[in-house]
């Protein structure tokens, strides 16, 4: 009798067992996909596990795929996606035009900033390139650089150079202008100033900065497609080939917050003055990607794992709170907006054609 009982339980847990396995779990609420295309810099947040778990909680599970902002704008086939998420205001614009879309979300940003080093900031402190920001904070001076790059001056012709004698020209490293976004934010800062501090609107200020805005891209040479390029090589190789790299203030503030060794104390962030706020700015194209924008958006704990990657939230404090140990600034005052995106794309296609 005892070993019919237990013949059967066993039977009855195997039957258990292969139910769940058919069936599932029904304790677990079924999650609605919804795809997405955003810019590569925000992958990462995309993927983390804790951000996955987070858009779980509401019923939804993101996949995404990355294109560059202008591809997202011009090229990219949106019919398949519920939502864009471009990095920067203009592009998002223009999808909002396209699309006839009356809503859009801008969850967070990032300003444009500079990484270097603490013997670089010394040198240029001492010609007059790197100074103090309206708060306790160092500001990289774009007027004062851009005369330095139009005489084609090397950095071991900076006078009382011993840190760093190279023989090469004092220039930012950046993306490639055709394709990367970072590339287009720094093209709308140092047109801003060669324009005698003014956006650029008209064909006829166009052609007058397109001569020395172009040379910054052209005399660097090799460029790379992804802001993560440059700043990788920051990271890993160090001063010796990357003294200034152009990087979302986003990149370099996660490193830090998330503490995985990679940014070392000799190593600092300058603010370019002015600066351009790379507008990470959510197109909904159905229901459901105005569910993520709207989450994106409301949620505190996506915001506070958004600023664990150094993105600026919607609430300042959260921001400086979880971003108090790289010592961002809460406000930065010298902060201009981008041309048009068909100023933009006219500027960055002559560019273009120069390489």
């Amino acid at each position: 009798m005892k070993r019919r009982v237990s013949i059967g339980l066993a039977v009855v847990l195997l039957l258990a067992v292969v139910g769940v396995i058919i069936w599932g779990d029904d304790s677990k609420p079924d999650l609605t996909t919804v795809r997405g295309v955003i810019g590569s810099e925000k992958q990462a947040f995309f993927t983390d596990q804790r951000v996955v778990d987070a858009f779980a909680r509401h019923g939804v599970k993101v996949e995404v795929d990355t294109a560059g902002s202008r591809q997202i704008a011009t090229t990219v086939d949106l019919g398949k996606y519920a939502f864009a998420f471009p990095s920067s205001s203009p592009a998002a614009q223009k999808i909002q035009r396209d699309r006839k879309v009356t809503t859009v979300y801008t969850p967070f940003q990032s300003p444009m900033a500079v990484a270097t080093f603490e013997p670089i900031v010394a040198l240029l402190k001492a010609n007059g390139v790197v100074r103090k920001g309206a708060g306790d904070y160092d500001v990289f001076d774009i007027g004062k650089y851009l005369e330095l790059a139009k005489a084609g001056t090397r950095w071991d012709q900076l006078p009382g150079n011993t840190a760093y004698p190279a023989r090469k020209n004092v220039l930012v490293t950046t993306t490639d202008p055709r394709e990367s976004n970072s590339a287009a934010m720094y093209l709308s800062i140092v047109s801003f100033v060669a324009n005698g501090n003014t956006v650029v609107s008209t064909p006829e200020q166009e052609a007058k900065v397109l001569p020395s805005v172009a040379k910054l891209f052209l005399d660097q040479g090799y460029t790379q497609n992804s802001t993560e390029g440059p700043f990788e090589d920051y990271l890993s190789a160090g001063m010796g080939k990357t003294p200034l790299a152009l990087v979302y203030e986003s990149q370099y503030v996660g490193r830090v917050v998330r503490g995985d060794g990679s940014v070392r104390p000799d190593m600092r962030m300058l603010y370019t003055a002015p600066t351009v706020y790379s507008k990470h700015t959510l197109v909904p194209l159905s229901a459901d990607g105005d569910k993520v924008g709207r989450l994106l958006a409301t949620d505190p704990e996506l915001g506070k794992l958004a600023a664990t990657f150094g993105f600026r939230t919607n609430d300042p404090k959260l921001f400086a709170d979880v971003a108090a140990p790289a010592h961002a600034p809460a406000d930065l005052v010298d902060a201009v907006e981008p041309p048009s995106f068909e100023t933009l794309e006219r500027l960055l296609d002559a560019v273009g054609k120069q390489y």
